[in-house]
């Protein structure tokens, strides 16, 4: 039995002494020290300006709730549509089912204003 994970273990222990050395490596040999502009945060290589009192607009929110909507609709309807013929009808009508939440909640967003970019 340990033959067949053996691959996996040596996978991760190759993983972990590769991770180790470049620590190590990057420990002895990097610049040691700390300028301040580089510790900056910075996001998709602009300096960040958000402070930390700073609160997000609804129509953020919303559009993750989109991403996220319709995420789980292609994790749902890949595995449906492969096996349509296995799983039948009862699959059928709770794909429609599922494909009509989302309908309605892609207006609400719609109605909240999350498509629309300011």
């Amino acid at each position: 039995m340990l033959n067949s994970y053996l691959p996996a273990i040596v996978f991760v222990g190759l993983g972990t002494v590769v991770g180790i050395t470049f620590a190590a490596l990057n420990a002895l040999f990097g610049p040691r020290r700390a300028i301040p502009h580089k510790t900056d945060p910075y996001e998709c290589g602009l300096p960040s300006e958000v402070q930390h009192g700073f609160r997000f607009g609804i129509s953020f929110y919303l559009v993750a709730m989109l991403f996220i909507i319709f995420d789980i609709e292609v994790i749902l309807l890949y595995p449906v549509a492969i096996q349509l013929q296995a799983v039948g009808v009862f699959a059928l009508g709770a794909v429609s089912l599922f494909i009509a939440l989302l309908i309605v909640a892609f207006i609400y967003d719609w109605r909240r204003g999350a498509l629309e970019w300011k």
